[in-house]
């Protein structure tokens, strides 16, 4: 127990010394300012219908991308695709399987890519296109681990490679997530620790920087434009700039109001504390309806950003069920929809199987 309590303090200090340094939001507010910002757009139908208030109550395989610690509160291995239209027409998918490995912990691998479609390939001499077309894709590959060290307690990690290319143009990155998840008897409506009140915090996105490379910024440079020679066709290469991942700090808190017989409420809190924009708040709520040899059923809506400086997004909305099949195998259907104020409504859908 004691070994608990140094880990979980040494977290917590981990925790408030990156608050202390000079990387999060600041007046002014670093918008536009980081790389890689698909790593935010909120991957699993289930948190985003939930206005990705998220990171206190993720317990699937998405917990991966909400707060690693999550996974160690899998009761199940889990199999789980999730795909979202994203806003002038990008797609993202998000592939993943977790492993519940007893007496060892939860270890995921998960797959997150961004297409952004063909575009056609245009100059200044032929602005109406060349016949080429390219393409730009985003890339994420995470590996994580979560434990459950007491019943009330839980940590986990995510090591993730990240790429992102447009046409021969690419760019790397590795980066760790890191989280913690405790569950409280506090304010428990039951006595049960899992309906009282649960708190989570996670750091994601904390890496290397990027810098585009390849042979589309290759350029021939003329040394001596008022000499003769060949010196006109000499090789030269731009040198693109640095810059960092979208680094995040979630913490967040939910509760249990309400459980009766088949019937659970709960209610989240999420606090976002960004290195590249200003602070914000998503709520969430989730209604559960267990059907005695059928399954679970969910509603679920919140809010996202809110507080957050010149927003687009609001109101979300979605559902969910769990169907019980065969040999303790269940199949897993959830939906959500966002709207994203001038840039339209999104759409996310995800699949998943338990075993």
């Amino acid at each position: 127990m004691k070994n608990k309590q140094v880990l979980l303090f040494a977290f917590l200090i981990l925790i408030f010394c990156t608050l202390s340094t000079d990387n999060f939001a600041q007046k002014p507010f670093r918008v536009g300012t980081t790389t890689a910002n698909f790593l935010i757009v909120g991957y699993g139908s289930s948190g985003a219908a939930m206005g990705d208030a998220y990171v206190s109550v993720a317990n699937d395989l998405s917990s991966s991308y909400w707060n690693p610690a999550g996974l160690g509160f899998m009761d199940q291995s889990e199999v789980q695709i999730s795909y979202q239209p994203w806003i002038v027409d990008i797609s993202t998918y998000n592939v993943g399987v977790g492993l519940v490995l007893r007496n060892v912990g939860t270890l995921a691998v998960n797959l997150y890519q961004v297409d952004y479609g063909n575009m056609e390939v245009t100059t200044l001499e032929m602005q109406d296109g060349t016949g080429e077309q390219f393409t730009a894709n985003d890339l994420c590959i995470s590996l994580s681990y979560s434990r459950r060290l007491a019943q009330w307690f839980s940590f986990g990690a995510s090591a993730k490679y990240i790429s992102s290319s447009i046409w021969h143009t690419k760019a790397n990155a590795i980066a760790v997530d890191l989280g913690v998840l405790v569950k409280t008897h506090f304010f428990s409506s039951t006595g049960n620790r899992g309906d009282g009140l649960n708190i989570g915090m996670s750091i994601s996105n904390y890496g290397t920087k990027m810098r585009f490379d390849g042979m589309d910024l290759l350029n021939p440079i003329d040394v001596s434009p008022y000499e003769q020679g060949n010196y006109a066709y000499t090789q030269g290469q731009f040198r693109m700039k640095e810059w960092e991942l979208p680094l995040l700090f979630r913490i967040g808190a939910s509760i249990s109001p309400l459980v009766i017989s088949n019937n659970r409420l709960i209610l989240a809190a999420d606090a976002l504390h960004p290195s590249f924009n200003s602070e914000s708040v998503n709520l969430g709520m989730q209604y559960e309806l267990l059907l005695p040899s059928f399954g679970k059923f969910f509603l679920r809506g919140g809010y996202k950003a809110l507080f957050l400086n010149e927003s687009e997004y609001g109101m979300t909305f979605g559902a969910g069920m769990i169907v019980l099949k065969m040999h303790n195998v269940k199949f897993k259907l959830d939906y959500a929809f966002r709207s994203v104020g001038m840039l339209g409504n999104t759409h996310s859908y995800t699949m998943g199987f338990l075993f």
